[in-house]
């Protein structure tokens, strides 16, 4: 009842749709990561909610940060100048990873005064990262396992572990340096024999390369943390002890290890409120227009493979209903099988929870409408 009250002050206050920031929340992720992973240095990935506030209240907890443009580098790298005035000359590498494996020239070519960090994972991108960014210091990108995860990743990223000697051989003979290895095993990994067979197929590239001589000492074990969307989710804590386990076992003291969760800190965080604006009974099934849809907040249906959830603040008979969104593109179908009371009405208002990763990020302006408005609860002063 309290929550709900809340919720309604809000929206008086602010009108619908709604995206509800909790940065207290996001806190308690981040705490959560390091308190079970604390040998491992958290970079956010950028990708998963690039809000100015996000990255502020992450960077003021200690984390360092993910990055896949050069928009998104400069995002990070001009945040982290203008709070860090006392340390004009910070460790770039400390702050941030640029762990895109494939880059354009320009890119490359702007960032190159900055000696940054950079993914790769073949023959021509080091040829590539030779000619215009030949400061950068490397990372090999791996292809791992990734069965089982909601978002694959082996299909588009990673070299096959039996190139891994070659490749790094090459970048040593252009005059660039491997500092280390880095995988995914694909977002929203439920799967926990991924790491494993992960963690052990990189110690066996990184032991090798140290015994030809290669000073390499960073291991990127990248993300896929699973969040708690349900019951059936594993816990983290498990997968932390299982990771925990494994490099100590595998990873002499000297190797840092560092990882790119972006879902499992922002995920849970956010929550929507939505407007139900139009109504109808099409082939005997209810179906709920709101005001926002998969162009907007609820993008992550399209590009994340991610389930909405509806709670609704009126009860009554519960049956399978459609929630769609508000284009004029049929192809706006939030979800075709919510169970939802059959009473809703037009202005009744539906709340969805754990929106806070690829939600907003990828949202566009698609009809002219401009998506939710954005609000913080707990922000960083």
């Amino acid at each position: 009842m309290k929550m709900k009250k809340q919720i309604v002050q809000l929206i008086e206050q602010h009108g619908t749709p709604l995206f509800v920031l909790d940065h207290n929340k996001l806190r308690r992720n981040y705490r959560t990561f390091k308190k079970n992973l604390p040998r491992v240095q958290c970079y956010y990935a950028v990708k998963a909610n690039t809000h100015p506030e996000i990255i502020k209240t992450l960077f003021l907890e200690g984390s360092s940060f993910d990055v896949a443009s050069y928009n998104e580098f400069m995002q990070i790298y001009e945040y982290i100048k203008h709070f860090g005035e006392e340390d004009k000359d910070f460790f770039i590498w400390d702050k941030i990873i640029f762990s895109n494996t494939i880059k354009d020239k320009d890119t490359l070519s702007k960032i190159k005064r900055y000696r940054p960090l950079v993914s790769f994972d073949n023959s021509d991108e080091l040829k590539k990262i030779k000619t215009y960014c030949d400061t950068a210091g490397l990372i090999l990108r791996l292809k791992v396992p990734d069965t089982g995860s909601q978002v694959e990743m082996s299909s588009k990223f990673g070299a096959e572990p039996g190139d891994a000697a070659s490749l790094i051989s090459q970048a040593s003979d252009a005059g660039l340096r491997v500092e280390g290895l880095s995988f995914h095993v694909g977002s929203q990994c439920t799967n926990f024999d991924n790491y494993s067979a992960a963690l052990a197929i990189t110690s066996e590239i990184l032991n090798d390369a140290r015994s030809k001589g290669y000073d390499m000492n960073i291991v990127d074990i990248g993300g896929g943390f699973p969040v708690p969307y349900d019951a059936q989710v594993p816990e983290f804590a498990k997968l932390a002890k299982l990771i925990n386990s494994e490099c100590q076992r595998l990873f002499p003291a000297d190797v840092e290890i560092i990882a790119e969760p972006g879902r499992f800190l922002a995920a849970t965080a956010a929550t929507l409120i939505t407007e139900i604006i139009g109504k109808s009974r099409r082939d005997g099934k209810i179906f709920y227009y709101i005001n926002d849809g998969v162009y907007h907040t609820f993008s992550g249906v399209i590009f994340d493979h991610w389930l909405p959830n509806f709670t609704a603040f009126k009860s009554g008979e519960i049956e399978v209903c459609a929630v769609v969104g508000q284009t004029c593109d049929s192809f706006d179908k939030i979800s075709l099988s919510i169970q939802l009371p059959v009473n809703l009405e037009i202005g009744d208002y539906l709340l969805t929870e754990n929106i806070g990763a690829y939600s907003i990020a990828s949202s566009t302006n698609f009809n002219g409408f401009t998506g939710a408005k954005i609000i913080h609860t707990n922000p960083s002063c």
